[in-house]
């Protein structure tokens, strides 16, 4: 049998971008937009490096989507996936079967869970995981016999996916706009961030007020009706929001005073980014759930879970029948050869333990160098993430005017001179592959000061 052609190459940028603008739709793309200025198209990476299809070089400070934390190009990882595609490439869960590699990958798991946690169900994406959880949530109340807490309480400005239920979990307000009115269950309570909500504030009163907000809302809606508390131990999309060291307490006194459920969303924190295998253990979360995705492969294929701890666990596998819920894919086999692969590379090599102990430490310090900047009102890190609050007046913390969008003109910048940094609004943020070293630290944060001095450059030119 011949070799069948190369389909991607000899391809010119231009080429590539009007074929995409022609068929391809994007996710969170306005695409007029994208239409007159093209895709950026990325062919290969290696390391921390992504390349374009002209061939530059751009560091990756956002590990494709906060998920490459084992970096690109790992061999380990593709052969897990060849190895396992060539001998059982699919099969599902459902009617009383399973395979290998989703029981060994829901075991491993619970070994690098918090204690209390002992299974895992497995879904494509964080979005369905979260899904996954309000079913669990409701379900686990109704085999209680308290089928009327239905309730589920989220926090502004945090994002918990895409679907329907699970974009109304997050509390991003121009996706709630747009779709309108989704799921009716699900309240808003305001977010932890001190830098945004709390200046002039002591940092650890801000924390328990803020924590406080829970309770109201418990209050208002009668605990007997609320089920749950849904929040990333830090929020990610929504510009690394690292709440006070006060928050997170407070937070477990409450759902532990009115018996609310507590979900953490770990799809970014989890499997290394703060230093620990979940970012719970860093932050001395204890919740019943844990919502997981993007680092458990590092990208390399889509996989997403639940993992259940004891109290729900425990209801859901002995009473009340089938569990009414599931997808083609869960547990997907190559899927999660790839994650058990992925997982031994993170712990054998020691890379999560390299964050904690070295790469955190001089990331936190050089990140924060980036506060002496005359553009910067606060630069803040935790683990492997950061981000750099941009300001009219470093004085007086004042914002741009939002019609500027001198953060997407930063971005841009970042992207035009070898730097992947993302815009949430005027916060730069920034979560680079676990595998970073010193010396690629360095580098990401020369090329951020110079692209923050092209962005001061253009707010004078266009004062």
């Amino acid at each position: 049998m011949s070799a069948s052609p190369d389909r991607f190459a000899g391809h010119s940028a231009a080429d590539w971008q009007a074929r995409d603008s022609r068929h391809y739709l994007h996710p969170f793309t306005d695409h007029s937009d994208l239409t007159q200025q093209g895709a950026r198209i990325i062919e290969r990476a290696d390391g921390v490096y992504i390349y374009d299809v002209d061939g530059n070089q751009i560091l990756d400070g956002m590990a494709g989507l906060w998920c490459v934390n084992a970096g690109y190009g790992r061999q380990d990882l593709v052969d897990a996936a060849t190895k396992q595609l060539q001998q059982l490439p699919y099969y599902n869960s459902f009617f009383q079967t399973a395979h290998p590699p989703a029981i060994a990958l829901a075991e491993k798991i619970a070994e690098l869970a918090p204690e209390g946690f002992e299974r895992v169900f497995f879904a494509g994406s964080g979005s369905e995981a979260n899904d996954t959880n309000i079913k669990l949530v409701r379900r686990y109340w109704d085999l209680v016999g308290k089928p009327h807490k239905q309730h589920i309480i989220s926090r502004k400005n945090a994002y918990h996916g895409s679907t329907v239920a699970a974009a109304t979990l997050g509390g991003m307000g121009a996706m709630h706009e747009q779709l309108g009115p989704m799921v009716n269950f699900v309240h808003h309570i305001e977010q932890p961030y001190h830098f945004g909500l709390g200046q002039g504030q002591d940092a650890e009163a801000f924390g328990i007020a803020q924590a406080r907000l829970l309770e109201e809302k418990i209050l208002e809606l009668g605990a007997d009706q609320v089920a749950a508390f849904i929040g990333e131990p830090v929020q990610g999309a929504g510009g690394v929001v690292i709440p006070p060291s006060s928050y997170w307490g407070e937070i477990q006194r409450i759902c532990k005073q009115y018996d609310i459920l507590l979900i953490a969303d770990e799809v970014i924190t989890g499997f290394g980014r703060l230093g620990e295998w979940f970012g719970s253990q860093h932050l001395d979360i204890a919740p019943d759930l844990i919502t997981f995705a993007k680092g458990v492969t590092s990208g390399y294929l889509p996989l997403g879970g639940s993992i259940v701890g004891q109290r729900i666990g425990e209801v859901i596998s002995s009473e009340g029948g089938e569990f009414a819920h599931g997808y083609t894919y869960s547990g997907h086999p190559a899927a999660c050869a790839v994650a058990l692969a992925n997982l031994d590379a993170l712990g054998d090599e020691g890379i999560i333990d390299r964050v904690r102990e070295d790469t955190a430490p001089y990331f936190a310090e050089r990140i924060g160098s980036l506060g002496d900047h005359p553009l910067v009102g606060e630069a803040r890190t935790i683990g492997l993430m950061g981000a750099v609050e941009l300001v009219a007046d470093k004085g007086s913390l004042e914002r741009f005017h939002k019609d500027l969008n001198v953060g997407s003109r930063c971005r841009n910048f970042c992207f035009e001179n070898g730097l992947v940094m993302r815009a949430v609004g005027d916060s730069m943020i920034i979560a680079p592959p676990l595998v970073i070293t010193r010396a690629q630290v360095d580098e990401l944060v020369e090329k951020a000061a110079r692209c923050l001095d092209l962005t001061a450059a253009w707010v004078a030119s266009a004062s």
